[in-house]
């Protein structure tokens, strides 16, 4: 099946997802590393599972001002550019490649701005599954205005998804009003997209684990509007407040901060453990006088056995200083991180 682009097979996706109570995951990417990381987990898991079939959405923010990841997935910077490619990889992996051809895959425009993407949205949007027009930007009015006028040009073409209430800050430093069943429910009727986004406590982008969700917010718009509710913001909260969503109406959670945020440790531990492998003795050296690595000579008992690899008489080895040492390890961190997202949502 590959990738399900057109309207009634998405449709037809999550109703299938709904009739199992799951959740399906939007995992967002900027490179191609992060793409395949997301296919190889789906594909694990789904192996794990005896589910073949099993659905995964991949996204991308275009120009999308506070992270554009189309332009991120090229060093020329240009959105257009990023966009085709990613387009591009995911279509290559999923319909070409035999590991991933029996997955679901869907293909997510999220944050498509009403205003500076305006040239995206005169493309044909046909082999993307799904969109979210964010006119989040504007007073709810206007919101409601600019959002209906897009239903009512692609309907049926493209499920569309929309963000309810006004974002006047999407970097976590203030907190923006939690979604009112009301809100939701004059939007949603009022517009006619298929999914809404609302504000449920977890914020954009948030640096620590220290917000909260609230569920019994997202079950009081659910009784308005049925299982029709987007989390975004989920990497702002601990895994363990996101664990039974369905229930209370949600049908899709995006993902992106943790998948980058949670794998850069382990980058940085592997790069310092094996620093000279890495760079060479004369870097470690200048790091070392530069007070960033520890000298030997400061280290005592197991520290010292554990700093083995600063051994600055060895030079750069082949096996660590290439960019496939460095995304390997990227990888393989972020195909743990989504499949605990995974386990969590499609439980048999």
């Amino acid at each position: 099946m590959a990738i399900l682009h057109k309207f009634n097979e998405v449709k037809d996706e999550y109703k299938k997802a709904a009739s199992r109570g799951w959740v399906i995951p939007c995992f967002c990417s900027e490179n191609l590393t992060t793409t395949e990381a997301i296919l190889c987990a789906t594909k694990e898991y789904a192996d794990e599972i005896g589910v073949k079939d099993l659905p995964v959405t991949i996204a991308i923010t275009v120009k999308y001002d506070h992270r554009s990841q189309a332009g991120y997935y090229t060093h020329t910077r240009r959105w257009d550019t990023g966009l085709k490619l990613f387009t591009s990889d995911v279509s290559i992996l999923a319909e070409d490649d035999e590991t991933f051809k029996d997955l679901h895959v869907m293909l997510h425009l999220d944050h498509v701005q009403h205003d500076v993407d305006k040239e995206l949205l005169e493309w044909d949007l046909s082999p993307y599954s799904s969109i979210m027009y964010d006119a989040s930007t504007l007073p709810f009015e206007k919101n409601i205005e600019k959002t209906r006028a897009f239903v009512q040009k692609m309907k049926g073409k493209i499920l569309i998804e929309g963000a309810c209430d006004e974002i006047f800050d999407a970097t976590g430093l203030s907190h923006n009003a939690i979604t009112t069943p009301e809100n939701a429910k004059r939007y949603f009727k009022e517009t006619g997209v298929d999914l809404i986004v609302a504000n449920l406590g977890t914020e954009h982008r948030a640096s620590g684990k220290d917000l909260k969700y609230y569920s019994e917010s997202s079950i009081a718009i659910k009784n308005e509007i049925g299982s029709n509710i987007v989390l975004h913001g989920t990497s702002s909260v601990p895994n363990s407040q996101v664990a039974n969503l369905y229930s209370d109406g949600i049908c899709k959670v995006n993902i992106w901060t943790a998948l980058e945020r949670d794998s850069s440790p382990v980058l940085l531990e592997e790069i310092i453990k094996n620093a000279v492998n890495v760079g060479g003795g004369e870097i470690v050296k200048k790091l070392q006088l530069e007070g960033y690595l520890p000298s030997e000579k400061s280290l005592s008992g197991s520290n010292a056995e554990n700093m083995v690899n600063l051994n600055t008489s060895k030079s750069a080895s082949l096996s660590h200083f290439t960019t496939v040492y460095r995304q390997d390890i990227i990888f393989n961190e972020m195909k743990k991180i989504v499949k605990a997202y995974l386990k969590m949502w499609y439980r048999i």
